[in-house]
């Protein structure tokens, strides 16, 4: 279960990224992602909540549709809860589906970057464990050489060593219904969610750090 504490006033509220009622029924049971359309492709990438994640890509133009679900592990048909423990090997991950004549895989690339903590190896924002690990996950030789290109790149950008992994995707496993769209679904509590977690304070903290260093440059 995600947790986060956050003072509000002088109350402590304590949000949780998970155990919403009616989550885990057998019709919900993960399933592998099927093929993309003609003319759409696909990008996978892990960044922590996949309840963000989706929110943070749909905004994007050029993204046909964002999925939550589970990539990088071995065990076949994973739910939440299994994932949860962190013995599946599993991250949550979100797949991008997109049009490529319209958004390049290299703009996705650098859109990630702005949309999570590359230095945070062991989870991301409040969300601990190997099942929140940030890593970008080429489902193609083409995507993987980019990806490898791009990691190096924003390394010498932020100036420090990046702990987001590139991984092999293995099966993208669609998570359960009542996780898709969820900041559309529950906006309240997704609101209160990432507030607590502090998800958007920590990127505007890391690259308002460069932002200075290149003003300072000039």
């Amino acid at each position: 279960m995600k947790l986060s504490a956050w003072m509000s006033g002088a109350a402590l509220v304590v949000v949780a990224c998970a155990g919403v009622a009616g989550g885990g029924k057998s019709e919900d049971a993960p399933k592998a992602a099927e093929p993309v359309k003609k003319g759409q492709a696909e990008a996978i990438f892990a960044s922590g909540c996949f309840w963000c994640s989706e929110s943070d890509f749909e905004k994007l133009p050029g993204v046909i549709d964002a999925v939550s679900g589970y990539a990088g592990g071995s065990t076949q048909n994973p739910t939440y809860h299994q994932v949860g423990t962190g013995v599946t090997g599993h991250t949550e991950a979100l797949r991008v589906i997109y049009d490529p004549k319209k958004v390049s895989y290299d703009e996705l690339l650098d859109y990630y970057w702005h949309h999570v903590d590359p230095f945070d190896g062991n989870g991301q924002f409040c969300d601990r464990g190997n099942q929140y690990r940030p890593a970008i996950l080429p489902v193609s030789a083409e995507q993987r050489q980019k990806a490898e290109a791009s990691l190096v790149h924003i390394g010498e950008v932020l100036g420090k060593p990046i702990a987001v992994k590139i991984e092999d995707p293995g099966t993208f496993w669609v998570a359960e219904e009542y996780h898709q769209d969820f900041y559309k679904k529950n906006p309240a509590h997704y609101g209160r969610y990432r507030l607590g977690c502090g998800r958007d304070r920590r990127v505007q903290e890391i690259w308002k750090g460069v932002k200075e260093q290149a003003s300072a440059g000039h």
